[in-house]
């Protein structure tokens, strides 16, 4: 008999969890991770397969956790996924593996995520968070530019081929969004330097404080031996909307208020002393998982009230179903079809913000 619902995952409460950056779900447990793979049909065709953008072979790590082989499970995952730990907790599964799982047809999918998660936290805590083995070195040489997913993700696929791999990273720290862009309470940054430390034992090497293109650029690091570079330097500079009052104070785009919070550590002030403003009801503009991110970090930095405007739907909020729930329960107000067309300030610090109905 199958189970029609997913195995339910332990979470902090609400009215604790706004109040700390701690990490909202626990995890699974053994026995419920065994429950859950006991869900998966084991489809010949395994759409999931084809709905992981990096093609992990879904179906025999879920049987390996259905059997309690758990390190089989992980090993499984890292052929073609370097980063389990980040991937299970922030990848859009719901559109992805998941969104296609057959027995999502009819009932719940199975909850790939989670259980990606569970076999990576499980290597870590039972100390066999492997290295990978390399074939032997092909001579070749690939400059990564960026230590975003995109960059880590290139840098360890390259490594597991035989070729020398240097990563150059603008920031002080490697991990891009996900170390600056992505909150505490939804990625702990223990688990990216984790993930960062896997690759360095792989033999990845990862320089830090590299601006390519000020302090070295391409042409110079091809003529210095590199025999090609991958370019994953991120989505760029934030964009504003274009409004009147957008260069009032305490109007911030997303970017620098999430990079103020976590890569700069404002959400332990006093500890860390980094400027960040945080008014009584704070808006956040738009509908996708950044805005999520912004509007429940607001919560836990302090404010009375976070609202959400969105020009679209509920229905058509780009963010993930369970990031949503979440930052309903955490009492997150959305205002739906509604657009800002002025920030009104007084004094030169932000008091309203006008919308319009859609």
């Amino acid at each position: 008999m199958i189970r029609e619902k997913q195995v339910p995952i332990a979470e902090q409460p609400p009215e604790e969890r706004i109040r700390n950056f701690n990490e909202v779900p626990f995890g699974y447990t053994e026995d419920e991770a065994v429950l859950e793979a006991e869900r998966c049909l084991q489809c010949p065709t395994a759409p999931c397969v084809e709905g992981c953008p990096v093609g992990i072979d879904i179906p025999r790590f879920i049987d390996h956790v259905k059997n309690r082989r758990f390190a089989e499970a992980i090993a499984t995952i890292k052929e073609a996924n370097a980063l389990p730990a980040v991937c299970g907790r922030v990848c859009p599964q719901e559109s992805q593996c998941q969104g296609v799982c057959t027995l999502g047809k009819r009932f719940e999918p199975v909850a790939i995520g989670r259980l990606e998660r569970f076999c990576a936290d499980w290597a870590a805590k039972n100390g066999l968070d492997a290295d990978e083995s390399i074939p032997a070195a092909t001579g070749k040489k690939v400059a990564v530019i960026g230590s975003g997913p995109a960059g880590l993700t290139a840098a360890g696929e390259l490594r597991k081929m035989g070729h020398a791999v240097t990563v150059f990273e603008l920031l002080h720290a490697p991990g891009g969004v996900l170390m600056y862009g992505i909150p505490e309470f939804r990625l702990p940054k223990e688990i990216v330097k984790r993930e960062i430390a896997s690759l360095e034992r792989m033999g990845v090497e990862i320089l830090v404080n590299r601006v390519v293109g000020r302090i070295v650029t391409i042409d110079q690091l091809l003529e210095e031996g590199y025999d090609a570079v991958f370019i994953g330097t991120g989505a760029g500079l934030p964009r504003f909307l274009g409004v009147p009052g957008e260069n009032l104070n305490g109007v911030y785009s997303a970017n620098e208020f999430l990079t103020r919070a976590n890569l700069m550590r404002a959400y332990l002030f006093p500890e860390y002393d980094t400027p960040i403003k945080v008014g009584r009801r704070v808006v956040t503009v738009g509908g996708g998982n950044v805005a999520m991110d912004a509007s429940r970090t607001a919560l836990r930095l302090g404010a009375e009230e976070s609202i959400i405007v969105y020009r679209r739907g509920e229905e058509e909020l780009p963010a993930r179903a369970e990031e949503v729930h979440h930052g309903k329960q955490e009492g997150i107000r959305f205002h739906l079809l509604a657009n800002p067309v002025e920030f009104i300030g007084e004094s030169g610090m932000l008091k309203a913000v006008r919308c319009i109905k859609m």
